[in-house]
């Protein structure tokens, strides 16, 4: 299986119309040049993780512009494509922030199959910002989500989840051997986001594809550095900071003989299945 990881710019001063079309053309070219089997943008692309003002006013509903141009990019270039992340605007929901119009938003990751149909969709479940930002302005998921491709099922995390390995664990139980993680992670704390993502690779002995942006949002600087592990925790690639495509290939074999060789998830004791 080939992955195509892009690592696209956030530019605050870039029209979201703009944002769209270039990563629809991106979708488009990468498949073209690479053959990926599945492409993957990061959290949030279309505002920026860290432009909190500008949450409710890009929101959109599933049905929104966000979703139908990632979904004509995914029919045209015949791929599996997780479009990363969107404000979606839902009716309000019981316990949940509202905004002033009447709406509860969430952060909603996006998986399309090679037909252009919105086949998975992801609330995050963990909110960054420490009672201010996401985590007072979007409402939490509440589901563990995978999504099953012809050659693995992968789970579906977004970036803030990848310090909360408990989400990672039933993922796994859930049949995940890819996770896709995409994420607006901040350049001060780069060394955290690689060092959590071979984390949950070695504990969960399956890939992480960890899709992260490019750019200035918020005035937050992006740390970039896109990246894929292999089950052993071994990386694959990674990305510098700058707006690019990382392209993987993946012998997805290498999961089951990981767990077979080495078979520490068969002797978990704690919150075993």
């Amino acid at each position: 299986m080939r992955a195509s990881l892009i690592q696209i710019g956030v530019d605050p001063d870039e029209p979201v119309e703009s944002r769209r079309e270039r990563a629809a053309t991106f979708v488009r070219d990468t498949h073209r040049q690479t053959g990926a089997d599945l492409v993957v943008l990061p959290e949030l692309w279309t505002v920026g993780a860290f432009a909190y003002q500008e949450f409710a006013p890009q929101a959109e509903a599933l049905d929104g512009p966000t979703v139908t141009a990632m979904s004509a990019a995914a029919r045209e270039a015949g791929v599996w494509l997780h479009a990363g992340s969107i404000v979606e605007r839902a009716p309000v929901a019981e316990g949940q922030p509202t905004t002033d119009d009447g709406a509860t938003l969430f952060n909603t990751s996006l998986v399309f199959d090679p037909s252009g149909a919105l086949v998975r969709t992801y609330r995050k479940i963990h909110r960054f910002g420490f009672d201010k930002g996401e985590a007072v302005l979007m409402g939490a998921g509440t589901e563990v989500v995978t999504a099953a491709l012809p050659e693995t099922t992968i789970g579906l995390a977004t970036c803030y989840d990848l310090r909360f390995p408990e989400l990672f664990r039933l993922l796994v139980d859930a049949g995940a051997q890819l996770l896709v993680i995409p994420a607006g992670w901040p350049e001060r704390r780069r060394e955290h986001w690689t060092l959590l993502a071979r984390a949950r690779a070695v504990e969960n002995q399956a890939y992480v594809l960890a899709c992260g942006s490019a750019g200035t949002n918020g005035g937050v600087p992006q740390a970039g550095h896109s990246i894929v592990v292999d089950p052993w925790g071994e990386v694959l690639a990674e990305a510098d900071a700058t707006e690019s495509v990382l392209t993987v290939d993946l012998d997805l074999s290498r999961v089951a003989r990981t767990r077979a060789d080495f078979p520490a998830l068969r002797d978990r004791v704690l919150g075993a299945r």
